[in-house]
């Protein structure tokens, strides 16, 4: 058996359970990733030097393939449902033992990573994975060893991603053939069936959404995050099409991170060594910071290029709307190192209101900002079928909920909590439609958006005067430096003013639906930031 790479001097493949495999590559460098691949030829150069590999069958995370091996640590603490499934400890023995058969007799690659800038919650985690690509995502997402930390790396979690392995039901107990499943009592996820590369990321998500509000306090989030020259963090909560990385792409802020951090008692930390970001559409005029990180290193997922070349064309999506570029962070000119802020000065919820009734900006008290954390709303403009042009409300709690392994009201409250010790702004940011719903207003200009949430990192808001939304009772303010004063109340901006309070109440009623799920695990001072439907509309 050949073992290249730089390897933990107490690491065996043994310890893997994984002694029958042909060969074992440790910790190979991302050129000789890259090389393996395009020998294996699995994958090819564009010409920016980026590795493009497909991901096959699945180009998206399978939410009801994940599951929980359900135990004595699991029984009574995750939140079981329509998020987190059980599975039996009986039927992870025999898919465990058969997934590493399966490897038996092929090359494998092991990776030593870990997750969290701050190295108080640093977990070690260790990636072996049946493909180098899949290996090369996983040193461009997660936080990259010295040498030295390698000689005597010990892994607190492993991850086994085998996707040329296909589960069979009937014997293994999963859904369908593809699986990813996390043992909290052996520490071992086990990711089979899909080469998508995402699942890899979001377990280890998923892993630090448990363990860090469970049993550190740390509040686990999904979001990026910034800080300003003067040491102020900013956090941006929002859904897909909310804005959340055009906002938080500022080249006056330096980058924590794009998508996963934690809020300690004294700090704002990246969980991540790298950025997964979407490339549809994808421009140097639009993104130039992602545009330019594409390059040797990085790795594209299920792109096409222009015919007879090797550049990628961004616009193209025959095999998935969902194409994907992971790269190290530092490829990111002005992210910062290491990935780590203080408390944050000012948090922003971003939501894309397609019924045009919340204000472009408004600001949360603490118990508003529980609710709103909890509802995780935007709204996602109809048009899969002729003639239909009515907006759909989307829910993710806590702008997360696939990821979520503790209800959601114990990341809201441990918000409220950190809210209330520090004095941080929260704000609800509406980047969607205004003057009327989709198809009657108009889309918030990205100008106007820019020049709020500069106006509230600069703390130009702290001192105009506010007036109160009805339904949804938000504090908005009634001038800011850029923007019209007319647009601030979104009531004045529709022509039938009747029309928008007859919305506003169809909005508010619709949250509180959604809420239900949660009503009984919420506290008190959640329950009273809901909306307050007006039954005489």
């Amino acid at each position: 058996m050949n073992e290249f790479g730089i390897k933990s001097k107490t690491a065996t493949i043994a310890d893997l359970g994984l002694s029958n495999v042909s060969a074992a590559y440790w910790n190979l460098n991302p050129a000789e990733l890259v090389e393996e691949t395009i020998l294996r030829e699995e994958g090819f150069l564009t010409d920016t030097g980026a590795l493009a590999i497909d991901t096959g069958e699945f180009t998206g995370r399978s939410p009801k393939d994940k599951f929980v091996v359900y135990d004595d640590i699991t029984k009574d603490t995750i939140w079981w449902g329509d998020v987190n499934f059980k599975f039996d400890s009986a039927n992870w023995d025999i898919l465990y033992n058969r997934v590493t058969a399966y490897l038996g007799g092929k090359e494998i690659y092991v990776r030593d990573n870990y997750a969290c800038a701050n190295p108080e919650f640093r977990i070690n985690i260790r990636t072996v994975t049946e493909f180098p690509w899949s290996n090369l995502f996983a040193d461009n997402l997660f936080l990259r060893p010295t040498k030295e930390e390698l000689l005597n790396f010990v892994p607190e979690w492993t991850i086994i991603n085998a996707p040329g392995f296909k589960a069979t039901p009937a014997i293994d107990g999963t859904r369908q053939h593809n699986f990813t499943i996390m043992n909290f009592s052996k520490k071992i996820i086990l990711i089979g069936g899909s080469g998508y590369t995402g699942e890899i990321k979001k377990s280890i998500f998923t892993l630090l959404n448990y363990t860090l509000p469970h049993e550190k306090g740390v509040l686990s989030m999904h979001c990026s995050a910034n800080v300003g020259k003067e040491g102020d963090t900013a956090i941006f909560f929002g859904l897909s099409g909310t804005g959340k990385t055009t906002l938080s792409a500022d080249p006056k802020r330096g980058l924590i991170g794009d998508d996963e951090h934690g809020w300690s008692e004294n700090s704002v930390f990246n969980f991540e060594g790298g950025c997964y970001a979407k490339c549809v559409d994808l421009s140097k005029e639009k993104e130039p910071q992602i545009f330019d990180a594409v390059k040797f290193g990085a790795l594209l997922e299920n792109i096409e290029c222009f015919e007879g070349t090797s550049t990628v064309d961004y616009t193209k999506t025959p095999k998935t709307e969902n194409t994907r570029v992971s790269y190290p962070i530092h490829h990111i000119s002005n992210a910062v190192n290491p990935s780590m802020g203080g408390i944050p000065k000012n948090i922003f919820f971003l939501t894309c209101d397609a019924f045009g009734v919340l204000p472009p900006i408004s600001k949360l008290t603490t118990g508003q900002s529980m609710y709103h954390f909890i509802s995780g709303y935007t709204a996602k403009v109809a048009g899969t079928e002729v003639g239909v042009t009515e907006p759909q409300t989307t829910f993710s709690a806590c702008f997360g909920k696939a990821f979520l392994p503790l209800h959601p009201t114990k990341y809201a409250e441990l918000l409220g909590e950190k809210l209330k010790h520090n004095k941080v702004n929260v704000w609800l940011v509406n980047t969607g439609w205004s003057g009327g719903a989709y198809g009657t207003g108009s889309r918030m200009k990205l100008s106007y958006t820019r020049a709020l949430i500069t106006a509230a990192l600069n703390g130009e808001l702290d001192h105009v005067k506010y007036d109160t939304l009805p339904v949804f009772g938000l504090q908005f303010p009634l001038s800011c430096p850029g923007v019209p004063e007319e647009i601030l109340n979104p009531r004045n901006t529709w022509a039938d003013k009747n029309a928008y309070d007859a919305k506003a109440n169809d909005l508010g009623a619709k949250f509180v639906k959604n809420f239900e799920q949660y009503f009984e695990a919420a506290n008190k001072e959640i329950r009273e930031a809901a909306p307050k439907i007006n039954v005489n509309a």
